[in-house]
């Protein structure tokens, strides 16, 4: 349990570490968020670039955000603490205006998206393969015709032939 005189320290605690070098964005903004990692003693950054779906919290000091990005074939989110010290830097890339606070949408979009493009291209494939079959077949057809072709020739220059006798 919290004690009256506790609250006064967590707010002051929380004013301290809100930042002042975060940009403005909202769901619909695709962002580059540049995050601190470190492996094996060493410091890097790591830059996670996505669509914010989602924003909670406002900018209290326990806001967060989400980022979803499309990896592979594969959609990956991220939730972030907005004033987290593992965030080196956040980046604007392309700012839009969704009619909606949150995006969930997107995650049921994408895969739809993908199964139309597999469906796309099985299509293709299936008339690559048609066309192949159509390609082979009037050749086929040609030559088998050919000596029909030969033979009624044959047939009419013997009946000619046989006429004028």
């Amino acid at each position: 349990m919290i004690h009256n005189s506790m609250i006064p320290l967590i707010d002051e605690f929380k004013k301290t570490n809100i930042r002042s070098d975060i940009p403005n964005f909202r769901p619909g903004y695709t962002i580059r968020v540049h995050q601190k990692i470190q492996e094996k003693g060493k410091e890097r950054i790591q830059i996670f670039e996505g669509v914010v779906i989602a924003r909670k919290k406002g900018e209290s000091a326990e806001a967060t955000f989400t980022v979803r990005k499309i990896s592979q074939g594969i959609g990956v989110e991220r939730i972030f603490p907005l004033y987290s010290p593992h965030i080196a830097e956040i980046e604007v890339v392309k700012t839009a205006e969704p009619r909606r606070a949150k995006l969930y949408y997107l995650r049921r979009r994408e895969r739809e998206k993908m199964r139309r493009e597999e469906r796309v291209k099985e299509k293709e494939v299936k008339i690559v393969k048609t066309a192949d079959k159509k390609k082979e077949a009037p050749e086929e057809k040609q030559e088998a015709q050919k000596p029909e072709e030969e033979g009624k020739h044959i047939k009419k220059e013997s009946k000619l032939k046989e006429s004028s006798k």
